[in-house]
């Protein structure tokens, strides 16, 4: 896939800070700086966002990349565990979240919060109350409502790279384990 409208040219001190933090300058960024106002305001929200911390960093990281792959956003899927070495997450587990369901690497929670993911990820949504209430036991209603908001905020995310034709740009490569394949394209990691 190639993008859907041409990369607009950020300031240089964006670029470089952008370099710093990642070794790049991420696509989705420069194509929604064809709109600067929109364009600062997400990477503020998306900021703020990493900030929180009432769930688990692991617990959101799996669930962001959890809906990646169901979405098929592999730009998502490839910065995703590129900051998950950085965030000194477990990078086994996090290479296999595309194939989550088959692999054996993940604990019960895990394998929860992913499929929540997944659930919320449906159109239309297919979260039921007993999921709901199974996670919000475990994690609590601080946690809970936390990672439920950050699965929402990866939707929208995800969503927009897809849609404007954003792909990976090897960010991952930087790591030791490479990522695991979605098994047969987008939608497909939903499958039970």
């Amino acid at each position: 896939m190639t993008l859907r409208v041409p990369k607009a040219e950020l300031p240089d001190e964006l670029k470089e800070n952008m370099i710093k933090q990642l070794g790049g300058v991420p696509e989705n960024v420069e194509v929604l700086w064809h709109s600067p106002a929109l364009a600062r305001d997400n990477l503020e929200v998306g900021a703020k966002v990493g900030a929180w911390s009432a769930a688990d960093t692991s617990l959101k990281s799996f669930a962001h990349m959890a809906v990646a792959a169901q979405i098929g956003c592999s730009w998502c899927l490839d910065v995703g565990y590129f900051q998950a070495q950085n965030d000194n997450l477990d990078l086994t587990k996090a290479s296999q979240v595309p194939r989550w369901r088959t692999s054996d690497v993940f604990t019960p929670l895990e394998r929860d919060v992913m499929e929540y993911a997944e659930a919320m990820s449906s159109t239309p949504p297919t979260v039921t109350d007993e999921q709901y209430a199974s996670l919000l036991g475990r994690l609590g209603p601080a946690a809970m409502v936390e990672i439920t908001v950050f699965i929402a905020y990866a939707n929208m995310a995800t969503r927009a790279n897809v849609a404007n034709g954003v792909t990976s740009q090897g960010f991952s490569e930087a790591c030791e384990i490479p990522l695991a394949e979605v098994p047969d394209g987008p939608g497909a990691a939903s499958t039970a």
